[in-house]
């Protein structure tokens, strides 16, 4: 049987998102919040657009915490050009997001409000979502 043939160096590789969330995967801000079920990149457009959703609704009312940054870069070449002569330039941002991880926060707002914007705002985002109160909320 034939083995693959080893090389010293590695390719350059975009990374795998294994595993569950380590940080970010309980409520610290708010009384509700929104928990992604998958592992994605998740763009600043997206953040963006989910953002304004979700306070379009609530109106202004209460307050909203985003606990996810878009700090890796994603880089492109442009269109029509040859390989080689090194790495594209950055195209967007992303946030990398895995199961367990918690995206958005609400606090200031009654039940039903909090719900229907967290719904909103994940309608705008690539991943499955599951809404979560906090355990000291009383109804």
């Amino acid at each position: 049987m034939l083995q693959p043939k080893r090389t010293k160096f590695r390719k350059a590789q975009k990374g795998r998102m294994k595993g569950i969330s380590q940080r970010g995967n309980q409520l610290s801000n708010g009384m509700f919040g929104i928990k992604s079920l998958d592992s994605h990149f998740i763009t600043s457009r997206q953040i963006e657009a989910a953002r304004i959703a979700a306070t379009r609704f609530m109106k202004r009312e209460g307050q909203l915490w985003i606990k996810i940054f878009p700090d890796k870069p994603i880089t492109k070449k442009p269109l029509e050009v040859r390989m080689g002569k090194g790495k594209g330039a950055p195209e967007y941002f992303v946030a990398i997001v895995k199961p367990g991880r918690i995206m958005f926060e609400i606090a200031g707002v009654p039940l039903d409000v909090a719900k229907e914007a967290l719904r909103l705002a994940a309608q705008k985002l690539p991943v499955k979502t599951k809404f979560i109160i906090a355990r000291d909320f009383q109804v």
